[in-house]
């Protein structure tokens, strides 16, 4: 019998006082049962980087087509698209044909390094495309704030990214690779 998904409660307040945006998000996170808590972790540390009024979670992993995060005009225009991990180079080129501002979001030490030497060449030319990576020591430290339930509190300020539980918190300071346009 296949596992399901195991689904997180999160209560996230953000302050990101780079972009002036302040707000709480009450979020449900269904975590694949080949996910691993980081990588549940970096889709929320993307949502609380990228918040916004209209941001959603994609079907992720069950689907090539969506991303993790995204985020469409009225229109249906997806004006941000935010993959997390090591996604094929295919489908980040195909991101940067549908979407205003592509986020690659890579973690992973040097299983991440090793995807940037091998990639970047082909993805240099998209101007509509940032690679940001995270460190190993900074995933495990997210990993371990994980729980079914979480309240969590998140300030970012000139790139640095305070996330916070009632037991520990975490900083977080993305490295870039490819910057934004």
């Amino acid at each position: 019998m296949a596992q399901g998904s195991v689904v997180y409660k999160v209560e996230l307040q953000v302050a990101n006082m780079d972009r002036a945006h302040y707000a709480d998000y009450p979020l449900r996170l269904a975590r694949h049962p080949s996910e691993t808590e980081e990588r549940l972790m970096m889709r929320l540390l993307a949502f609380a980087m990228y918040a916004r009024p209209g941001l959603e979670f994609g079907r992720g992993l069950s689907t090539d087509d969506e991303p993790d995060l995204w985020c469409r005009d009225l229109t249906g225009t997806i004006e941000l698209w935010v993959d997390v991990g090591l996604p094929d180079e295919r489908l980040v080129r195909k991101a940067c044909g549908r979407a205003r501002q592509v986020v690659v979001l890579v973690y992973g030490g040097s299983k991440a390094d090793a995807w940037w030497a091998q990639n970047r060449a082909a993805l240099a030319r998209f101007e509509n495309l940032s690679v940001l990576a995270v460190s190993q020591q900074s995933g495990a430290e997210l990993a371990r704030l994980a729980d079914r339930s979480m309240r969590l509190n998140c300030s970012i300020q000139e790139g640095q990214i305070w996330i916070s539980s009632e037991h520990a918190s975490v900083c977080v300071e993305p490295s870039t690779l490819k910057p934004s346009p």
